[in-house]
């Protein structure tokens, strides 16, 4: 078991609060096709980052306004299957509200939408791809996550499944809580990883919502 002390919970949240992996799937698939590329490399390069950022890499020449409004919307529509992954609820019912935010590369209304289809609270403190020029692997998610709670980066925790948002998290000079949700141990440790742990379950809080400091306990901890 581990103690990890900090102030304050920075939490991506696709892959680590929210399961939406077919449904954005289906909409990069389906988007791929359309454009005559690999559907695979698509969702690889996808994952973790700014749909906009990835549209202007595969589509140089489009019009990437049009495309990325049109990706957000198949995406707000295609929430059937989306959940919560296990352990989010729990940790985020036990976290004190000021102390936690979801930092994502979605929209803000994409975000919404996911975290309430999966029956997640929307964060009083909530970051996304609408509030920041510079999406991961770049720092300014993560910053701009810490600066709305009030706290610095070195004293936050940050959670990700994905190797660019560990390195987002890392940047930003916070320590890096990753999920064997996604990516493999070798791609989230190459990126800086602090700790790795299957999923949410996996963490408890071991401190009230009175305490100075927040700890959080691994039961399960793996780190090379």
């Amino acid at each position: 078991m581990t103690l990890i002390h900090c102030s304050a919970v920075l939490f991506d949240m696709d892959g680590v609060l929210v399961d939406s992996t077919p449904a954005v799937a289906r909409v990069w698939t389906g988007w791929a096709l359309e454009h005559g590329l690999i559907a695979d490399d698509v969702i690889r390069q996808a994952h973790g980052r700014p749909s906009f950022a990835t549209i202007m890499e595969l589509l140089p020449n489009g019009d990437h306004a049009a495309e990325n409004r049109e990706v957000e919307r198949r995406e707000i529509e295609d929430i059937a299957d989306v959940i919560a992954l296990a352990g989010a609820l729990s940790l985020l019912r036990a976290l004190p509200p000021q102390r936690w935010a979801v930092v994502t590369s979605a929209t803000r209304a994409l975000a919404e939408v996911r975290l309430r289809a999966a029956g997640l609270p929307v964060p009083q403190y909530l970051v996304t791809s609408n509030d920041v020029q510079r999406g991961k692997p770049f720092p300014d998610p993560y910053r701009k996550g810490a600066e709305l709670l009030g706290i610095p980066p070195s004293e936050c925790v940050v959670v990700e499944d994905a190797a660019t948002g560990v390195r987002a998290g890392k940047a930003a000079g916070a320590r890096v809580l990753a999920l064997r949700t996604t990516s493999t141990d070798a791609e989230i440790l190459s990126a800086g990883a602090d700790w790795i742990v299957d999923d949410l379950s996996a963490v408890s809080l071991e401190f009230g919502a009175q305490d100075e400091t927040l700890a959080l306990l691994l039961r399960q901890r793996q780190k090379t």
